[in-house]
């Protein structure tokens, strides 16, 4: 069984699609608004123009690969022709929201509109209808479940962060009672420190009086010898 690309190269049209009717928004948004000639128009217009390129693209390689399916008959990938059907009403769809947003760029739609007579709607018309409306209807629920997916990613990874940031939080406070504890140990040796150095000093100075003081008696008696055989003798 041959290997279908249908479903990864919708996954980038739906993406392309999603970003280019977003873009689709904010520029009629703003055209509402700012003058004709205007730097916020002229951007918006430009970057709705690049995705829909995109989009026309990915569109371009989606098409080949329901080109390829019909060419080669859809019990070579396990589909049935209702399948292939769909794939290609699916098609068609997104091809004309292109135009439609091509021609909201270009200022042609609401011009093309009015001037085009109005023909009354065949059955076959009001069917395309229909099926454009249920694609657009499946297409907003698309949308809106990816929206509700990415919110939900997001959700899960700012809950994340807030579980890492209580834990750092939580080690923390723990280094600072640690520090803190150090701290009082520090200060309690150095008073000790400081106590015994007093201690030593003193030593030191009684032990330096108590030589001199043991080294003057012996001179003394020294002397007094001295002085006791030069009477003698």
């Amino acid at each position: 069984m041959s290997t279908d690309p249908y479903h990864t190269v919708k996954y980038e049209v739906d993406t392309s699609l999603q970003a280019a009717e977003t873009l689709r928004a904010s520029y009629l948004r703003i055209r509402s608004t700012a003058r004709e000639g205007s730097e916020e128009l002229d951007w918006a217009r430009n970057e709705l123009k690049a995705t829909l390129a995109a989009l026309e693209a990915d569109l371009e390689d989606l098409e080949e690969s329901v080109r390829i399916v019909e060419d080669t008959g859809a019990r070579l990938f396990g589909l049935d022709d209702r399948e292939v059907i769909e794939r290609r009403k699916y098609v068609d769809h997104v091809r004309k929201l292109i135009e439609t947003m091509r021609g909201e760029v270009s200022g042609t739609t609401s011009t093309s509109t009015s001037s085009r007579p109005q023909r009354p709607s065949s059955p076959k018309a009001t069917a395309e209808e229909d099926d454009q409306a249920e694609w657009s209807r499946q297409e907003q629920q698309m949308i809106m479940q990816q929206q509700d997916h990415t919110l939900t990613s997001i959700s899960g990874t700012l809950t994340t962060l807030a579980e890492q940031a209580g834990l750092i939080g939580q080690e923390v406070g723990e280094h600072n009672e640690m520090l803190h504890d150090l701290e009082a140990n520090v200060d309690r040796t150095d008073n000790k420190l400081s106590g015994a150095m007093k201690r030593m000093q003193k030593f030191i100075r009684d032990t330096e009086e108590t030589k001199s003081g043991w080294c003057i008696a012996i001179l003394i008696v020294i002397l007094c010898i001295l002085l006791l055989m030069v009477v003698l003798f």
